[in-house]
């Protein structure tokens, strides 16, 4: 049970479903409440699509590589802890993936769905989280349920963000994400420490 939490805790970390809401907003403020609900919907389903391409793929790509298991743990560490730093110190995640809106009529592929929800950190995360070194066919498919159940999380909260960016502001906002930023830049870490522990051994 307690794995399974700190699975739906790292992947909400990575997703980071409260720091896309001023993303979603911006993008989506010059539609009405239907298109606004379509852009929700899809942005969520074409990032779930993303992120499970990755789970089938991402490790036929890394093995086709020859990218070692140690090695992969310890690249993705390091960008993992380098996207937890701009959450952390940087201008936060919404405000630079709003800078990034340049085209208002595909809002949906981007930035709202990649790479806002289907972020680079989130990419990476769920490759480490479906190795096929460390965990079974029957592990992979169960995070693969954690990951559809996170994207369900976003989806909802996209369609509650009006609500929710009253509810706790765009001060409220960055401060959940700086925490997000934190808890990841703690998995990174200890991801680099096991790849390093891994290799030397």
């Amino acid at each position: 049970m307690a794995e399974i939490l700190t699975a739906i805790f790292f992947l909400f970390a990575v997703i980071d479903p409260i720091g896309t809401v001023p993303v979603y907003l911006e993008a989506t403020k010059e539609f009405d409440k239907l298109h606004k609900r379509k852009v929700a919907i899809r942005a969520s389903v074409v990032a779930f699509l993303i992120l499970l391409f990755f789970i089938v793929i991402g490790q036929i790509i890394l093995e086709g590589m020859e990218i070692t298991l140690d090695a992969f743990q310890i690249s993705g560490g390091v960008i993992l802890f380098l996207f937890a730093l701009t959450m952390i110190f940087g201008g936060g995640k919404p405000e630079d993936e709003k800078s990034n809106i340049s085209d208002y009529k595909h809002v949906t592929i981007f930035p709202v769905a990649i790479p806002s929800i289907a972020s680079p950190g989130a990419i990476l995360a769920v490759v480490l989280l479906t190795d096929n070194h460390i965990y079974s066919i029957e592990q992979q498919a169960f995070t693969t349920l954690l990951v559809l159940l996170v994207i369900g999380i976003t989806c909802v909260t996209l369609l509650l963000a009006n609500n929710i960016q009253k509810a706790i502001g765009s001060y409220g906002i960055t401060v959940i994400s700086k925490v997000m930023g934190l808890i990841l830049a703690a998995y990174a870490v200890q991801s680099i420490l096991s790849g390093i522990a891994d290799y030397f051994k």
